[in-house]
């Protein structure tokens, strides 16, 4: 063909376009259409130059955009025209530098379904071998120590391909050409079993030994991939029990694993969606309802309607649940309030009297990410916490921006790195309130960064001045730092999550945050962008008796609630009968005098105030107990709501919670069912949500709703809301891809910071 016929051009693809297959992909679309060049990885993505006739180039890019490989998202794509050389065959050169560093890591994946049709096929070299993987699944993000993503940088690079696996390896008409784990029996990692002391244990198959500890009740420490599990048979009610008395766990729900959706639908109601959840890349854990016949022990998830439960995700996984259990506890290694372990150095010091056997193997976990958690909410799927299986994925934000590092909040630890118009949320990292936290989250802005080669240009932060995280933002000294409001960066996140620059009205409803007035707020109404906020509306402050003690000891924000409600008056309750005269009369005296016991404006308190004045809970073992059970107990559909006030103060519309807990004393005095008051309490914030953005329409003209805040992780009160609003006419935005909850807070603090006038 005469040279003046052909086109040549160059091909720029930024996303995740590495380690998934795309420079195959790119290989075999070229061959197939009879285009020459050439395609290679480089810190700013993939580079192709493609040679042939129009035709034949228009296709390419067109099949390129909309045929990529599985696990590839194109974020970024554009085309050059070059002079044609009249070169001939297309290659596959090896990755080198580029000047615009664009580069994005794939998310970890399951495994695909050819890998476990390998896996358990007897005549396949790679029968039942635990690490198998492709250019289409396994480990990414949880082994890359830098970029480009070559072998070399990543945790495999101690392991020497063998003939074979080196030969798929430089195929590029292989499902493994350059596909960084690839590995066999004969090359690869291999596992290992070990006693409770860390002792390795001479068994010929660690595998078999270790599905049959499990069948005895034992607890099992399974190295996936981003940390360990401990793992016992979900069925076995003391082993469950053991595991909860070791791991000092006391009522927390804990993560279950099933083989496959048939063994799902067994213990579980599941609906398409939820299967969707369930079966995608990600493999989240996913909220379920349980059903009644679920056959599993009581203490996996008590005095709860719902189980979290995912499916496998690492071929090890499936090995493990093949034909053996109806479900497997796969819950964190650690103990509470601890960072899942995984490193193998420290593992067996951390889990020292919990685990009784270790499954481990020698391929090291460059960064810890535990497991993704999600439910569907008002039709629609909730990412809970944003974990494994999604970072370090990017969002889309509403328009390219300063360089950020945003540190988020103190509990649900999350940071947040911006990039143009990307943003990148970190794994969750845990609660901030020990050092072994604090330090994880060093090490993981550190990885993030270097892997990303983001240099951000300033910090941002929670304005609480106690944070850990605020802490990190002011030591460092180099650059510039803003502190941002937190319901502010919730109410941000969530528009920035719908690329959403314009302004709306705010519900944000949490436990605390630090208010811009110095004052502890959580049920708030905001009219704001992201840029600026003005605080609009709240809840009636009551004093917070004995600060965070509050939040693990419900009967104090009733006492607190009944006091200011009841004019000092206490009703016979049952919440108090487990509190000593001594301490209840102490606490009362603290409120009277403001001892310890600053205002707040929080609806998570309300809830927990609720919860105990049913009877429900008046003391808990985990962050958010009270509110889970009350959810869990209240009874659904048209109930009337209880009475509250709604008036202005200040110019600030202030939701007076005193007439319902009045009428909800007298609820309970009376006999109500506690499903009824608790439902008819959900109602009452429904209709109150409803009723105030109407006023705030009124007088802003804003008919944009947003709803964020941790409350809105409740299902009931998000999809009334929802409801009410979306038929009084408002567009309603909430979340799926951030969470509502803090681990949201760092992409609003991101998107905050960069809008801020410097100097």
């Amino acid at each position: 063909m005469a040279e003046h016929d052909l086109t040549r051009l160059r091909v720029l693809v930024e996303g995740i376009v590495q380690g998934v297959g795309f420079r195959p992909f790119v290989y075999q679309l070229a061959r197939r259409l009879e285009l020459a060049g050439s395609v290679c990885n480089d810190t700013a993505g993939v580079t192709i130059e493609i040679e042939g006739p129009a035709a034949q180039t228009d296709l390419f890019l067109q099949r390129l955009q909309t045929e990529p490989p599985p696990l590839a998202r194109i974020t970024a794509f554009s085309h050059q025209p070059l002079p044609p050389t009249g070169e001939t065959g297309f290659a596959i050169r090896h990755s080198r530098a580029a000047d615009s560093v664009r580069i994005q890591v794939a998310p970890d994946t399951f495994v695909c379904a050819d890998c476990r049709r390998e896996l358990f096929d007897p005549a396949d070299r790679r029968f039942r071998y635990p690490f198998i993987n492709c250019t289409n699944c396994g480990p990414r993000y949880t082994i890359v120590t830098g970029i480009p993503y070559d072998r070399p940088v990543t945790t495999m690079a101690g392991f020497v391909m063998c003939a074979a696996c080196q030969g798929e390896y430089d195929d590029p008409a292989s499902r493994r050409f350059h596909a960084q784990p690839n590995a066999c029996p004969t090359c690869g990692p291999r596992l290992s079993l070990l006693d409770e002391q860390g002792t390795p244990l001479s068994v010929d198959d660690p595998l078999a030994a270790a599905v049959a500890a499990l069948r005895q009740g034992r607890i099992l420490a399974v190295k996936g991939l981003g940390g360990y599990h401990l793992a016992v048979d979900a069925a076995n009610a003391a082993a469950v029990a053991e595991l909860r008395r070791r791991k000092r766990r006391d009522e927390k729900p804990f993560a279950l694993m099933a083989a496959e959706l048939t063994a799902v639908r067994r213990l579980v109601v599941c609906s398409d969606l939820e299967a969707r959840l369930l079966e995608g890349p990600e493999r989240p854990i996913v909220l379920l309802a349980k059903r009644p016949d679920h056959g599993l022990a009581a203490q996996v998830a008590p005095h709860n309607r719902y189980f979290g439960i995912m499916l496998p995700y690492t071929p090890l996984h499936y090995l493990l649940l093949e034909r053996h259990f109806p479900a497997l506890v796969m819950t964190s290694a650690n103990l509470s309030d601890e960072p899942i372990a995984y490193r193998d150095e420290e593992v067996r010091d951390r889990l020292a009297g919990i685990a009784d056997l270790f499954l481990g193997h020698d391929r090291p976990i460059e960064t810890r990410t535990d497991d993704s958690i999600a439910r569907t909410i008002a039709g629609r799927p909730l990412l809970l916490r944003r974990s494994r299986g999604y970072v370090p994925g990017t969002l889309r934000l509403p328009r390219s921006q300063p360089a950020v590092l945003a540190v988020g909040a103190e509990l649900k630890s999350v940071f947040c790195l911006t990039r143009g118009d990307q943003a990148f949320l970190s794994q969750h990292i845990g609660d901030l309130q020990n050092l072994e936290v604090y330090d994880s989250l060093v090490a993981a802005i550190a990885h993030l960064r270097r892997i990303l080669e983001i240099e951000p240009e300033l910090i941002a932060h929670d304005l609480h001045p106690d944070y850990l995280s605020t802490r990190f933002a002011r030591e460092q000294s180099d650059l510039p730092v803003i502190g941002v409001q937190h319901h502010h960066a919730h109410l941000a996140g969530c528009l920035a999550e719908h690329r959403v620059e314009e302004p709306a009205i705010g519900v944000i409803f949490d436990g605390l945050g630090y208010g811009s007035d110095g004052g502890l707020w959580g049920g708030e109404f905001l009219v704001g962008d992201l840029q600026r906020f003005e605080r609009v509306g709240h809840f009636r402050t009551v004093p917070l008796p004995g600060g965070d003690l509050a939040a693990r000891q419900p009967w104090r924000m009733a006492l607190s609630h009944l006091l200011d409600a009841c004019d000092g008056e206490l009703p016979p309750l049952a919440c108090f009968d487990a509190v000593a005269a001594e301490e209840l009369a102490l606490v009362r005296q603290a409120i009277g005098r403001r001892l310890n016991a600053p205002p707040v404006s929080s609806c998570g308190r309300l809830f927990d105030a609720v919860a105990a004045l049913l009877g429900l809970r008046s003391y808990c073992s985990f962050e958010g107990q009270a509110a889970m059970e009350l959810e869990m107990r209240a009874e659904t559909g048209a109930l009337p709501p209880y009475p509250y006030e709604l008036s202005l103060q200040d110019g600030l519309l202030v939701f007076d919670s005193r007439p319902l807990i009045r009428a909800l004393v007298d609820a309970v005095l009376g006999g109500e069912a506690v499903s009824r008051s608790a439902g008819r309490f959900h109602q009452t914030l429904a209709d109150l949500i409803a009723t105030t953005c109407e006023n705030l329409r009124e007088r802003t003209g804003l008919n944009r709703v947003v709803l964020t805040g941790g409350v809105f992780q409740n299902v009931l009160l998000t999809e009334l809301a929802d409801l009410r609003l979306t038929r009084a006419g408002f567009q309603v935005l909430s979340h799926s891809l951030v969470p509502p909850n803090d681990g949201g807070i760092a992409l609003g603090q991101a998107v905050v910071a960069a809008r801020q006038p410097l100097g």
